[in-house]
């Protein structure tokens, strides 16, 4: 995906979103120090990353996800940022298919409300 250098500059980590990484990451962050080996290693870095999320307020992983859901949503017609205008097409629809239908001749009975009868291709026979 391409990155924009405005994108990352933008914040999208807020509120109480915000609080809540630098607080996990500074747990972490502590945990890590307290222990040694590779789990400790692992905090570190768990806990440097929120960390960073936090006070920075940028996320480039949540961003990409908001990124794909709104891909996503487009594609389903249920998205906020696409215009849409749902009456203006069922009314182009509609004007379309009644041009289409005006000059359209019917040619036998292809009415829904009276079908056509069946005949009957075998001779009825009266049983004996």
């Amino acid at each position: 995906m391409k990155q924009n250098p405005s994108a990352q500059s933008t914040s999208n980590v807020h509120g109480w979103e915000r609080a809540a990484s630098i607080a996990g990451g500074l747990y972490f962050l502590g945990k890590g120090l307290g222990r040694g080996g590779l789990g400790s290693l692992l905090q570190l870095a768990v806990g440097g990353l929120a960390l960073a999320r936090g006070i920075s307020g940028h996320c480039e992983a949540k961003r990409v996800l908001c990124e794909l859901n709104e891909h996503a949503a487009m594609a389903e017609g249920t998205s906020r940022s696409m215009p849409l205008h749902r009456e203006t097409d069922q009314q182009q629809l509609k004007t379309n298919a009644q041009a289409a239908t005006a000059t359209a001749t019917v040619t036998g009975n292809d009415s829904l409300d009276n079908p056509p009868v069946a005949s009957e291709s075998y001779p009825t026979t009266t049983p004996s």
